[in-house]
């Protein structure tokens, strides 16, 4: 039985072949495989950010507890715990910057 719609009438099977395709037509990643490979690799390289970013946070920790107990002690060489506050500065900077990455633009 035909159907009227906006002026034109359509069959059953055109309805039914329709419904069939509108669920990928409607979804971002049904109608295209480009784009569901985009959004995989989007996802990916999130989640590796994420994960750089907890290996950033734990390296940072740790070298404040090394930095904390070396301080500590009278014997220490300068130099080495110049460098190992260095390193904190670089990470901090860098775990900054993944952050900063991270959190979407309110502009955009």
């Amino acid at each position: 039985m035909p159907v009227k719609t906006r002026g034109r009438s359509t069959s059953r099977a055109a309805r039914l072949s329709f419904n069939a395709l509108a669920p990928a037509a409607n979804s971002p990643t049904g109608a295209c495989p480009e784009m569901a490979e985009i959004e995989d690799n989007v996802d990916r390289e999130l989640f590796r950010n994420v994960e750089k970013l907890r290996q950033l946070r734990i390296e940072h920790r740790d070298l404040d507890e090394v930095i904390s107990r070396l301080s500590l002690d009278l014997h220490v060489d300068q130099l080495q715990l110049k460098r190992l506050k260095k390193r904190k500065l670089l990470l901090k900077d860098q775990i900054a910057r993944l952050e900063s990455q991270l959190i979407p633009d309110l502009n955009a």
